[in-house]
Formats: structure tokens, sequence, C-alpha cells
């Protein structure tokens, strides 16, 4: 029923003790297996729930950009049949609902092992390409963030493969384990990192499909990894029950680790708009860790009867993971 990345838990409480409690909870049809929000400016307030059979596209307006809001406003704007379950789900950048016809773009990764890149105007013009290269599950998928023109994606099949958009592959990078999660360089669209299971993370050029230098965590499993927006020195990654950070001009290996999750992380990700603070989720009891690196405070340490999916709202310090059939979110004090 539930697919590898979904921590489930038979019974909890639904927070810890001293931690900050959900801010907002939004009822969703499914139990929820991937959530994105939009992390492009010009479409921030859009999110996407991927679900065992179809991607949920809703628009949220928080209070905290909008004193006119009571808490958070949830628009649900369409439904997508996927058909089968959503295992990655990644935003173009050339969605906007400010143009005439709008545009709603995003890619997802299936339980097939394919890639299926839907498009809608929100009227009548649907389309879907299904793209068809990996031959195991799909682990992560990312747009070019400057045109959208191509895409990247990592799997258990031991690759990371670029494609453009209408479905032809033009690279396709063999790894030493599993691909677990690739990012791309926001300014820098010939640059990706991609992060594989046994602990290594690479940065390629794709001009020569070379790598240009690599991190090592020192042990694995490896199970997510991400690329600081803020600052693109920053790497982190929950390797095994700990959280390893890296700053790429000082060192190869981690500048800090940390026990973040005693029975393993699951994933990690960078707030979009503070180098400082750091999402993770993990087991025991389908935990959610919101950790400031800088004071080494924990402002979240929830748990959840299930939890899937991390995301970070693009200019605001708000986190949302997917659960049973709901999207919880935290507001953290962004200093």
């Amino acid at each position: 029923m539930f697919g590898p990345n979904v921590l489930v838990l038979s019974s909890l409480p639904t927070m810890f003790d001293n931690s900050k409690p959900i801010t907002y909870t939004v009822d969703v049809p499914d139990v929820v297996h991937a959530v994105e929000f939009s992390p492009f400016e010009w479409s921030s307030k859009l999110i996407g729930v991927g679900t065992s059979s179809r991607v949920s596209v809703g628009i949220c307006r928080f209070q905290e950009e909008d004193r006119e809001i009571d808490g958070l406003e949830y628009e649900h704007l369409r439904d997508f049949h996927h058909g089968i379950r959503v295992t990655a789900l990644a935003w173009s950048p050339e969605t906007s609902l400010a143009v005439i016809p709008k545009i709603l773009r995003f890619c997802t990764g299936g339980s097939d092992h394919k890639l299926r890149l839907i498009s809608s105007d929100l009227k009548n013009d649907d389309s879907v390409k299904i793209i068809d290269g990996h031959t195991d599950y799909i682990n992560a998928v990312t747009f070019d963030p400057s045109k959208g023109d191509q895409l990247a994606s990592v799997s258990d099949d031991h690759t990371c493969r670029v494609w453009d958009t209408d479905g032809t592959q033009r690279i396709c990078l063999p790894l030493g384990s599993p691909g677990m999660s690739v990012c791309w360089h926001r300014d820098d669209h010939m640059k990706i990192m991609v992060a594989e299971k046994n602990g290594i993370i690479r940065f390629y050029n794709l001009l020569n499909q070379q790598p240009i230098m690599s991190l090592d965590c020192g042990h694995a499993p490896l199970l997510s990894a991400d690329w600081c927006l803020v600052d693109s020195l920053k790497v982190g990654a929950v390797v095994g029950t700990e959280l390893h950070l890296f700053d790429t001009s000082m060192s190869s290996r981690p500048v800090e680790r940390r026990s973040v999750h005693s029975d393993g992380g699951c994933l990690v990700k960078w707030a979009k708009n503070n180098e400082h603070l750091v999402a993770t989720t993990g087991t025991p009891a389908c935990q959610v860790k919101v950790i400031n690196a800088k004071t080494n405070q924990i402002p979240v340490s929830s748990g959840l009867q299930i939890s899937s999916g991390l995301s970070w709202h693009y200019r605001l310090p708000i986190v949302v993971v997917g659960g049973d059939r709901k999207l919880h979110f935290w507001s953290i004090d962004n200093t």
C-alpha cells in the first residue's frame, strides 16, 4: 500500500515535548507519497501532491505574506490522473498562472519506472509525455531551473539521466550505487549534483559529463541529499542516523555531523530562504525535525502517523510534510 519513502507508525501522539506544534493542516483525498512547493518565485504559491493514483495541484496563501488571510487559505486547482503511485515530483520553471494561457507543467516519477511530463492550461489542453528509460525505482527528478527545457532523474538502476522535455535522453551517467537525489545548480545550468546511496556525492559538468568534485560521507546508506539554494557551497545529507553538513569550500568531508533519527533518516531539505534551516524526516516515530544549524536549536521535532515528502516554501520559512490524507505545515521563526 505504501511506497518505500513513506514512513508508517501504528500508534503515536502527533507531537513530542518542547516542539513547535503543527501550524496548519490541509485535508487531501488520499495518502500522500510526494509533496512539492514550486521552487520558483513567480509560481511559489503552487503546491503539488502525489498519491497512489493522482497528482493534486493547489494554491497556498499564508497569513505570513498576506495579513488579510487568516492562517492558511488553500485553493484546490486540479487533479491529474496518474494511474500509479507517484515516487518523485518536480515543478518546471515554465509554470506560470500570470500568463495567458496559463501554463502548468511538472514531472513525476512513477512506480512503473517511467517519468511523466504533465502540462496543462487548466482548461481543455492537457498533455502527458511518458519518458521511458530507467529500469528501476526513480528516486528523484528535477528541472533545469533556467529554461525548463531539460530534466534530470536518478534511479535505483545506478544511473543519472538527463532528458530533453521531448523525451530524448541526452546523457546517462553511470553511478556506483543507486542514485538517491539530484539537484541542478540555480545559476549554472551546466552543473548538477548527484548523491548516491553509498555515501558519495558528485558534482558533474554536463558539457563533458565528467565529475568536477566529490564529497564523501564516510559511510552509508545515504538516502537523501540537498544543495543549499541560498549558499551553493553548502550541501546536506542524511546518512544512516546522522545529518551531514558540508561546506565545499573547506573540505570534501562533512564539517558537521549530528545524530538526528536514531533508526535512520529518510529525507533532507534546506530552507529556500535561509541557509541555516534544515528539515529532515526519519524514524522512529515518523519524525519530522527542523534544525537551525546556526543556533543549534531544534524548533520542530514532531511525530506523525504517516510521513512522506518534504518541501520548503520558496519565500517563507514554512515546511510541509505529507501524511495520511493530510498535509502538515510548520511555520518556523526565520532567525
